[in-house]
């Protein structure tokens, strides 16, 4: 798998985009920059948003024309031409958004937002069916009114972990707190955690399954928590371990140590905990647990 973009965080992309920004008022743009600028902005529009990949030709782009990559430079036509088909073989639904662009002398600074499902084959990726939503920085050169240089900048992470290709390394720190919160009991904070529309599975012959799929931070407040603090004179969690998992998922492992009220059994029970999130919101859990224990406990 090789997706060749230079990598910048969004920190850096935002000072990038304010100091072009700041440059504005000093570019004094003759005809041919202007000229230049209309063809680039039409042209990347029509290549991007319309697929049509054969506007990159001799017309448009300098035959040696030079995309700047690490680690290795992309040189000529075609090797422009295959680059950019993997982004419409491995997308639809693409928007593509040139939402600032300055120019000065031979030199073109582009602030563009892509966004996209990736429904196909991308650099050797299958489809995941996820959506990606990045914007960037591209400074150009041009020749003659041709493309001679371009140097896209991005950040590389975000666009991984929208893929699922690799998880937020925030989510394990969420996660985290989330079980603290519990601890103490503190709802407001695990409920606000909680994506509005995510879907909570306790394991099946759980007791607390009979409500699967609950659907919403006030179904599993009513559905789950409520009912174990019914049920149990204490339910405490114990021995957490959390691992990052790809795909956004952090996967936990740990026991309950609980007493259940009705038959005044105590058990304690390995389980496992598997949650998604997406933009530091969970939107879903899925429980897996000793349910042989956890029905002994409950009998009389």
């Amino acid at each position: 798998m090789k997706i060749h973009v230079n990598c910048i965080s969004k920190t850096t992309i935002t000072i990038l985009i304010y100091y072009l920004l700041s440059l504005t008022p000093t570019l004094a743009q003759n005809k041919d920059v202007d000229k230049d600028i209309a063809m680039y902005t039409q042209l990347w529009n029509d290549i991007v948003n319309k697929g049509e990949i054969d506007l990159i030709n001799g017309t448009h782009f300098d035959t040696n024309v030079v995309m700047v990559m690490n680690p290795k430079n992309i040189v000529g036509i075609q090797g422009f031409k295959d680059y950019y088909q993997n982004y419409l073989t491995g997308f639809s639904d693409i928007i593509f958004t040139v939402k600032n662009v300055f120019g000065q002398g031979d030199q073109i600074a582009k602030h563009w937002s892509f966004k996209g499902s990736h429904t196909g084959n991308f650099f050797g990726i299958p489809p995941t069916g996820n959506k990606v939503d990045v914007e960037g920085v591209t400074l150009v050169k041009m020749k003659f009114g041709k493309i001679v240089q371009e140097q896209d900048f991005m950040d590389n992470l975000l666009f991984m972990e929208q893929l699922g290709l690799i998880s937020n390394p925030e989510n394990v720190e969420i996660i985290d707190s989330i079980y603290k919160a519990f601890a103490k009991r503190d709802m407001p904070t695990v409920l606000g955690a909680m994506d509005a529309k995510i879907i909570w599975n306790e394991a099946e012959g759980n007791s607390l399954a009979d409500g699967n799929p609950y659907i919403g931070p006030d179904a599993i407040l009513n559905g789950v928590f409520i009912r174990i603090n019914e049920m149990d004179e204490f339910f405490v969690l114990k021995d957490i371990e959390l691992h990052n998992m790809s795909n956004n998922q952090v996967l936990a492992t740990l026991r309950y140590h609980l007493k259940v009220k009705s038959t005044g059994k105590e058990a304690d029970v390995q389980v496992a905990h598997l949650w998604t999130l997406n933009n530091g919101k969970i939107i879903a859990f899925q429980q897996y647990a000793d349910t042989k224990k956890l029905a002994e406990s409950e009998e009389n």
